[in-house]
């Protein structure tokens, strides 16, 4: 917080290189919240359609360009932030020239959504690599809550303190705070839950469970949104979450469970070499067709035997309606729930506090980027901690670090209230701290 020793950071402007999607809705929040935005992309053309979704009050705020005429300009603007694609080197060539051409005193950030921020400010200057973060959006920008923020080594207080101000005050994201690591902690988590999902449900795909079952049991029966495993990858697209494998093979720690992961099953690399990525193709692991009689047809692909067939309804005979019993039900779909949602738990329960200094950020990432109806510890609250430390210790499963400093801690949950009504959590060392931002219940 600014405490008027020195000058306060504040964005009131923003230019903004790179006009896909992420660039067009960083521009359209930012003019929204009433900043005068600059818009540039290597192609003017583009920069212009981006202009052109931004709502139709606001675009009088936003001025466009080409990165070779205007890049000059951004000398102007008080936040300078990267959207480009996700290569290394074409963003450390980029800021390079963005570095020359920035005033002094303004920011300046990639978008990045799992580049690690060492590897884009490595040998840049020392004024770089003092005023720069990484603020990752989730897309669509103008809907999704999420807004992580991750300082460099060398990154000031100050600068991190003028992009969560602006954040959460202009913009109205939540801010959650990350640090400099693979995927930081909304995709760290999600993905790791997707690519795992995709090999630990081969076996019950195997013994003949369809995919329509493995999505709505991994809906709302562990309190996630209805697409599931594969109708998540499908709206993300194959192609993104190879890239994502990608990354994270390379990145990830030594020892990661996520390692494992990291790449295809055979199957899935069959349909991302043939172009099967999902809604963006025209299907994925499932598909609309529309028929000669003008009404439409589901039809799923059989990762088993490579066919397409007609959509089934899915068997959730025996399944709890309570939210998360499922993953202690004695069934098929139980041990489908365990394997791939109890797992996700479990390895976000072992990333403290290597990802994020606390658990908060950790469940708030997940709710607003993922739309979890729990984040991770939030969720192991509310199936009872103790119950699954339980479980663990009957099937001879390690405990993941959180779960073991809280039965070391005697605390009950990893979140309660203190005698005053504010809410408390349980942090890495074993000690309570308050959750940030959070008010005291009167």
């Amino acid at each position: 917080m600014d405490d008027g020793t020195g000058p306060a950071r504040r964005i009131n402007s923003v230019a903004i290189i790179g006009a896909g999607t992420m660039g067009a809705g960083i521009a359209a929040v930012s003019a929204k919240a009433g900043c005068r935005v600059l818009l540039l992309d290597v192609d003017e053309a583009a920069a212009q359609r981006a202009c052109d979704s931004v709502d139709a009050d606001f675009q009088a705020l936003v001025s466009i360009g080409s990165v070779d005429d205007r890049l000059d300009d951004i000398a102007g603007y008080d936040w300078v932030c990267e959207a480009v694609i996700e290569d290394l080197a074409t963003k450390r060539e980029l800021f390079e020239r963005l570095e020359a051409a920035r005033s002094d005193g303004s920011v300046i950030s990639s978008n990045t959504s799992g580049i690690p921020l060492r590897q884009i400010s490595e040998g840049m200057s020392e004024r770089f690599r003092r005023d720069v973060a990484i603020t990752h959006f989730f897309n669509p920008v103008q809907v999704m809550k999420l807004f992580e923020l991750v300082p460099g080594s060398d990154t000031e207080p100050e600068v991190i303190e003028a992009f969560a101000r602006f954040g959460a005050e202009r913009l109205g994201k939540g801010v959650v705070h990350a640090k400099d690591t693979v995927n930081f902690i909304g995709n760290r988590i999600g993905c790791y839950f997707m690519l795992s999902g995709l090999h630990q449900a081969k076996p019950f795909l195997a013994d003949g469970m369809t995919p329509e079952t493995i999505d709505a049991v991994l809906g709302a029966p562990v309190g996630l949104p209805p697409t599931g495993l594969y109708g998540l990858i499908d709206l993300i697209g194959l192609d993104v979450m190879e890239l994502v494998g990608a990354n994270l093979a390379q990145n990830l720690p030594p020892g990661d469970r996520g390692l494992e992961f990291a790449q295809f099953p055979a199957a899935e690399q069959a349909m991302a070499a043939r172009g099967q990525l999902g809604r963006k193709t025209g299907g994925g692991f499932s598909r609309r067709l529309r028929l000669d009689d003008g009404t439409r047809k589901t039809e799923t692909f059989d990762l088993v035997t490579g066919e397409w067939r007609a959509a089934t309804e899915p068997d959730l005979e025996g399944v709890p309606a309570e939210l998360g019993a499922v993953l202690f039900a004695d069934s098929p779909q139980g041990e489908l729930a365990r394997h791939i949602f109890g797992g996700t738990l479990a390895y976000a329960a072992d990333l403290v506090p290597e990802i994020a200094d606390d658990i908060a950020n950790i469940d708030n990432a997940i709710r607003w980027g993922f739309n979890w109806v729990h984040g991770p510890f939030e969720m192991l609250d509310h199936l009872g901690p103790a119950r699954v430390v339980d479980f663990l210790h009957g099937v001879g499963a390690p405990l993941p670090a959180m779960l073991a400093t809280l039965e070391a801690s005697g605390q009950p949950t990893f979140y309660s209230r203190s005698a005053d009504g504010a809410r408390q959590q349980l942090m890495p060392d074993g000690t309570v701290a308050p959750v940030a931002g959070t008010p005291v219940e009167g």
